[in-house]
This record gives C-alpha cells, sequence and structure tokens, in this order.
C-alpha cells in the first residue's frame, strides 16, 4: 500500500477522523491539522503523528500519495489548488474523495536543457522561445523541441529557415505549415524538432505526444543546450534543468497564480508576463506571482518584427493579436520599420472572416505572423496575386526598469549547463 499524509481539520469531530483513517485504503503515515477549531477540545488523537506545516509534514513522513479529509469552510476550492499545486511540485500525488490529481510524468533527459511553458495560449510562448534559442544560439550550439496541436505525426527536423515556398509546399501536401516548429526554425533560425500532442490536463501533462521522440532525434545531435517549447498550458514531459513560465498582463491576477497555474510557477525559474501594455495591471500580477515563489518576473510586451524590410511599402498585416492593440501595432510598423501605410486583420486565426480581409487587402505586400491561416490563406493568396511576402517575428521588450532578460536567460543556460554534482559542490 502506498504511504499516506492525511489532510485533517478541526471542524470534524476527532473521532469521525480517526475512524475514516483507519478505512482508507494506503497506510497512513501522519496527518497535517490545516486549520478549524469548532470541534476541538484539545489532547485529540488520531491514531497517527499530526503536525501543522505542510513542509514539514511532506519531510518528515515522504508520502507517496496526500488524502485531504477536510472540506469547506477550512479548505475552499482556492486553498485546495494551491495546497494541490504545492503537494504536486514536490512529484506527490494529491487525492480527495472525488477527485486525484497526478504530477505530470517526466522522462529523464541526459543533456542540458531548459523549456519554455504557459499559462494558456496565444500568450507569446513560442515568441519567448525563439527570443531565448536566438538569444542563446550566439554563444551555444542550440537545438529547439517544440510540441504542438498542429505537429507531425513522426518529430521532423526543420535544419534551415523555411521560406514561403517550403511552408506554402508542406501546406498543399496537406501538412499544418504554420506549426510552431516551423515558425522558429525560420524566425529564429535554429534547428527545431517539431513534435505533436493532443489533450492537456490540468497540471499539463498531454494525453498523447511523440516529444519523447523528438528528445531522442535532439539527442542524436548532441547540441549544447536543448529547448523545449510547451503547447498552450501543457508541459513538455521532460525532466528540463530550468524553466520559463510566460504569462499575460490580460489574464487575471486569480487565473495567473490560481487553480494548478500555481503549480506552473512553483516549478519554473523566471516568469515573461507578456503584453504588459499600458493600461493593464502588471504590477499587480508580479506581486501575485511572486507571493507563490519568489521568483524573477519580467513584463514585456510584443512587437512585430519583420524579417525583411518593408520600408516605403503599403503592408498588410495579418495578426493574431486583439483588435485592441491596432494603432499601437500601426504605428510601431510606420515610426519604426518605415510603412509607408499599414493596414491590420487580427483574424488571423478565424478563416471565415480572414479570406474576405484578404482577398479585399490593397497592399505591396504582406507581413504575416507563422500562426494559424497564414500559409493556407495569406501566403496562397499573395501567390495567386504575385505579391511579396515577409514573415514577421513578435519581438518580446521588456519594459523600461524590469530585471535584465537576457541576462536571466543567460543565467539559466549556464546553471542547466552546470553537473549536479558541480552545483552542489
Amino acid at each position: 500500500m502506498s504511504r499516506a499524509l492525511a489532510l485533517i481539520d478541526g471542524e470534524h469531530y476527532a473521532p469521525v477522523v480517526r475512524d475514516a483513517l483507519r478505512e482508507l485504503p494506503h497506510e497512513v503515515v501522519g496527518a497535517l491539522l490545516v486549520g478549524g477549531v469548532e470541534k476541538l477540545r484539545g489532547g485529540e488523537e488520531y491514531g497517527v503523528p499530526v503536525v501543522h506545516d505542510l513542509d514539514e509534514a511532506l519531510a518528515r513522513f515522504e508520502p507517496d500519495v496526500v488524502l485531504d479529509l477536510s472540506d469547506e469552510p477550512v479548505l475552499g476550492p482556492r486553498e485546495r489548488f494551491r495546497l494541490a499545486s504545492r503537494i504536486l511540485a514536490r512529484g506527490i500525488v494529491y487525492e480527495g474523495a472525488d477527485f486525484s490529481l497526478r504530477p505530470p510524468s517526466l522522462e529523464p533527459f541526459d543533456l542540458p536543457s531548459m523549456a519554455v511553458i504557459g499559462t494558456g495560449k496565444r500568450l507569446g510562448k513560442t515568441a519567448v522561445t525563439g527570443y531565448g534559442a536566438r538569444l542563446l544560439a550566439e554563444s551555444l550550439d542550440v537545438v529547439v523541441v517544440s510540441m504542438g496541436r498542429g505537429g507531425p505525426a513522426e518529430p521532423e527536423v526543420a535544419d534551415i529557415s523555411p521560406t514561403v515556398n517550403d511552408l506554402l509546399a508542406l501546406s498543399r501536401a496537406g501538412a499544418h505549415a504554420a506549426s510552431d516548429y516551423l515558425e522558429t526554425a525560420a524566425l529564429a533560425g535554429v534547428p527545431t524538432i517539431g513534435c505533436r500532442r493532443c489533450g492537456g490536463g490540468l497540471a499539463g501533462a498531454p494525453w498523447t505526444t511523440n516529444v519523447v521522440e523528438g528528445m531522442r532525434k535532439a539527442l542524436e545531435r548532441d547540441p549544447e543546450l536543448v529547448v523545449f517549447d510547451g503547447s498552450g498550458a501543457a508541459i513538455p514531459p521532460v525532466e528540463a534543468r530550468a524553466r520559463i513560465l510566460v504569462a499575460s498582463a490580460n489574464q487575471d491576477a486569480e487565473l495567473v497564480t490560481g487553480y494548478l497555474n500555481a503549480y506552473r510557477i512553483l516549478i519554473s525559474d523566471l516568469v515573461v508576463l507578456t503584453m504588459a501594455e499600458e493600461g493593464t495591471d502588471h504590477p499587480a500580477i508580479a506581486s501575485a506571482i511572486q507571493s507563490v515563489k519568489e521568483v524573477p518576473v519580467v513584463a514585456a510586451v510584443l512587437r512585430p518584427r519583420p524579417v525583411r524590410p518593408i520600408a516605403g511599402k503599403r503592408v498588410a498585416f495579418f495578426t493574431t493579436a486583439p483588435p485592441s492593440t491596432a494603432r499601437l501595432l500601426q504605428s510601431h510598423l510606420v515610426d519604426v520599420h518605415g510603412a509607408s501605410e499599414v493596414t491590420i486583420s487580427h483574424n488571423l486565426a478565424e478563416r471565415s472572416k480572414l479570406r474576405p480581409e484578404v482577398e479585399g487587402a490593397e497592399a505591396d505586400l504582406f507581413l504575416v505572423e507563422i500562426k494559424a491561416a497564414a500559409i493556407d490563406v495569406v501566403c496562397e493568396a499573395a501567390a495567386e496575386r504575385g505579391l511579396e511576402v515577409v514573415f514577421a517575428d513578435n519581438e518580446v521588450v521588456p519594459l523600461p526598469g524590469q530585471p535584465d532578460l537576457d541576462v536571466l536567460i543567460r543565467g539559466l543556460a549556464e546553471a542547466a549547463m552546470t553537473p549536479a554534482a558541480e552545483a552542489v559542490a
């Protein structure tokens, strides 16, 4: 039987709890009193040792599973998810009367590695992966392993930056030509191994994925550092030596730090808070993150970076960014990159709305993110009309006064490359 730590409270009569502990299908080796005083008279006996601190309980009893026998009002949903996050971050199962939460199973990986994970989709996670990979590739041999909803059935390696024609050929052959691994290969300029996944649990475990096969391909190349790119809120199933978490200043602080996002914070070494535009309460979200774990938080914005010059051109820009950013993106492309005129479509992920906008666009060139319908709709239309296509990267730009993102990423890479024995010494 599994060694179990029981969570109990003083709102239950002690003899009721003591009898319940005997009925559990586990070896209960200790209990954690999480609060409540209504039915406590003093000197209660539960048949097992009782402590009052979670860290002490986990260290003392070394449980395989934590069984929650508590209830409202001592532990409500918020408190339970926070406890669950702390327990799962220690690699321990957390169970209640009608639920079971397991930490994602992570495969050992022998090479220096870091992972980029997120609290959701369309937060700029792939942009952060590309930013970090491009930065670290200045001095290291870097390979990215990318996990996506539209990845290939067998892991594929993109060795060189794919062109518009390369991606059109893939699209016409029935592949998802805007998959994250192709975006990273094209924009970061590093070898990228494309993998797939389906489904995602509350703690980030995918139902199915071929990332393990992708890991083997990475091992065959023997790079100095491997960067694993997550998918949405799903976490690459690998024991990465460092992790960067990407969240958005447009998300509620309760979402960023609640549920099992607290688990994602606890297993991460750096948080990049994207979309921290003027008007967002990014300082409050950063503070909430650091109340979960004292981890560096860098607030940043995302800005389009054309991979080729667009100066003096009429530009039709196709993006997944929300309509609220239109004026800001237009100004950036005109003022920083010299476009003469910019129109924007925010419907890159909605084909039915995108098609008429593409057909009606009057421009010298199409500027497009490598996402969603970028290839099969936008690039196909440009090819039919003989228009130039320029890919747009989402550049990560930290706000003034924030911690130095480059220094932090380089520091994580250096730590990931330090053997464990040397790090302890």
